[in-house]
């Protein structure tokens, strides 16, 4: 097991999902984030079900850091209520993990 987490979140087009990712890693509280284009989401929004296309960000930060980045998220995001959920990485290559933890190493160290 690791500290290493995989944070989710969505935005509604390329520009802000770049924006985002840019925002979080410039500030050191994610090592890499990946933007998958154009996914397509179901969900239930104020009692009606709602399609939007999205683009689905995944954010490879620390446990340390999750409050931060959430916060950020909150802060960037242009959605009410964005998606935050962290998921554990249990494992992995130990020279990835190694360069994750050194590419955010400055931000947990405030």
């Amino acid at each position: 097991m690791t500290d290493k987490q995989l944070v989710v979140t969505t935005a509604p087009n390329l520009s802000e999902a770049r924006s985002l990712a840019h925002a979080l890693v410039e500030r050191r509280l994610a090592a890499c984030i990946n933007i998958i284009p154009k996914i397509e989401s179901i969900y239930r929004w104020e009692g009606k079900v709602e399609n939007a296309v999205e683009y689905l960000l995944l954010i490879k930060t620390t446990a340390a850091l999750f409050e931060s980045v959430r916060s950020a998220i909150q802060e960037l995001h242009s959605y009410e209520v964005p998606e935050c959920i962290a998921l554990r990485i249990e494992d992995g290559s130990l020279a990835y993990l190694k360069w994750l933890t050194e590419s955010v190493d400055e931000a947990a160290n405030r």
